[in-house]
C-alpha cells in the first residue's frame, strides 16, 4: 500500500467559508484541491463545453463564448435530472483532476498535508478519500448574507441550489469534527487555533491510506 500524505475534507452549507478555511490551511502547509475550480476548469474543456452546449443550447453561454456557470445554473438546479446529467459529464474530469492534485502533494516534500475543498464532498463520495472530514458550521443568516454580498445570489437561488446537497446538519454529522467560523474579524484568531488543533490531529495520524484514485 503507498503511503500517501493526510488529506483533509472540507464540508459545509454554501457560503460557510469554506475557501477561507483553505487558504489559511495553506499557510500552515497545506496543498488544497478547489474542486470548484476544477469544476471551471472541466467546463473549459472543448469536448465538455461541447457536450454542455449540445445539451442546452448556446443561451448557456457568455459573450466570450465560455460557459456561464450561472445561466447554467439556474437551468440544472431547477431539475435533478438536469443536474445529474451535468454531473456525468464534469465529475469524471473533476475526480481525474484530484487524482492528480493528490499525487502532486505526495511528489512535493515541502507540502505537509492535502485539504480537499469540495462544496458536495459528502454528497460526491470524495470524502472517502480522505483522511478526517471537518464540517464548516456558519450561521444560515451569516451564511445567506455572504452570498448576497459576494454573488448576488438571492435566498430563491441559495435554496435550490441546497435541494442539491445533502442538509447542513446532516453533513455536520457525517464529519469527523466541526469548525466554527463566523467569519467576524475579532474571531479569526479563534479560526485559526482551531485550524492548528486540526492540522496537529490530522498530522499525528499518520497511517496508511489507500486512495481509490487512478
Amino acid at each position: 500500500m503507498t503511503k500517501h500524505k493526510p488529506l483533509l475534507g472540507l464540508a459545509g452549507g454554501i457560503g460557510s467559508g469554506k475557501s477561507h478555511v483553505a487558504q489559511l490551511l495553506a499557510g500552515m502547509g497545506g496543498h488544497v484541491i478547489n474542486a470548484d475550480l476544477l469544476g471551471h476548469e472541466a467546463l473549459r474543456k472543448p469536448e465538455i463545453r461541447n457536450q454542455v452546449v449540445a445539451r442546452w443550447g448556446d443561451a448557456v453561454l457568455n459573450d466570450k463564448g465560455e460557459v456561464d456557470r450561472r445561466q447554467l445554473g439556474r437551468i440544472v438546479f431547477a431539475d435533478a435530472a438536469e443536474r445529474r446529467k451535468l454531473e456525468g459529464l464534469v465529475f469524471p474530469w473533476i475526480e481525474q483532476r484530484i487524482g492528480e492534485e493528490i499525487a502532486r502533494a505526495d511528489a512535493d516534500p515541502a507540502i505537509k498535508f492535502g485539504v480537499l475543498d469540495a462544496a458536495i464532498l459528502i454528497e460526491t463520495g470524495w470524502g472517502r478519500w480522505c483522511d478526517l472530514i471537518a464540517f464548516i458550521e456558519v450561521p444560515r443568516t451569516v451564511r445567506l448574507a455572504r452570498l448576497k454580498e459576494t454573488r448576488g445570489w438571492d435566498e430563491k437561488e441559495v435554496e435550490a441550489r441546497e435541494q442539491a446537497q445533502l442538509p447542513v446538519a446532516e453533513k455536520a454529522a457525517r464529519a469527523d469534527l466541526v469548525i466554527h467560523n463566523h467569519g467576524e474579524a475579532a474571531q479569526e484568531q479563534q479560526l485559526k487555533d482551531q485550524l492548528e488543533g486540526v492540522v496537529a490531529r490530522l498530522l499525528a495520524a499518520d497511517r496508511q491510506v489507500k486512495r481509490i484514485i487512478q
